[in-house]
């Protein structure tokens, strides 16, 4: 049985997917200053190969960074509702660009939505 990873298309889907979620970051006030680097490059590289592990893809992200460690690696960040809200919306449109068959978009969001309210780490504005 076909991985996740490549029923919806493998690298090319998650890249695309990565792509246009940063397109959105790059001009969100609340979401850019999260990313240090000039380019935004690096940390697309990072979750194109973070979401490609995880849903069954190359071991990449795992070999170059060790374990995930999700929310210790946001824990420098503030990510309250707002920041939350705002990662939802650049993903969701990142999503619906892909024009996944209704199944894999249901999981794919599920996923994402739960990843995103587990990141909250204030309530602070």
């Amino acid at each position: 049985m076909k991985t996740f990873y490549e029923q919806v298309g493998g690298h090319e889907t998650f890249a695309k997917l990565v792509d246009t979620f940063y397109e959105g970051v790059a001009g969100d006030p609340v979401l850019r200053p999260m990313y240090p680097e000039e380019d935004l490059g690096p940390a697309a590289e990072r979750l194109t190969l973070f979401l490609e592990q995880y849903w069954g893809g190359p071991k990449t992200y795992s070999e170059e960074r060790g374990h995930p460690r999700l929310r210790m690696r946001h824990m420098p960040f503030k990510v309250n509702p707002d920041a939350r809200d705002r990662w939802l919306k650049h993903m969701r449109a990142a999503v619906d660009a892909l024009d996944l068959a209704p199944v894999h978009e249901a999981e794919l969001w599920d996923y994402l939505e739960r990843a995103a309210f587990s990141m909250i780490n204030t309530f602070e504005d």
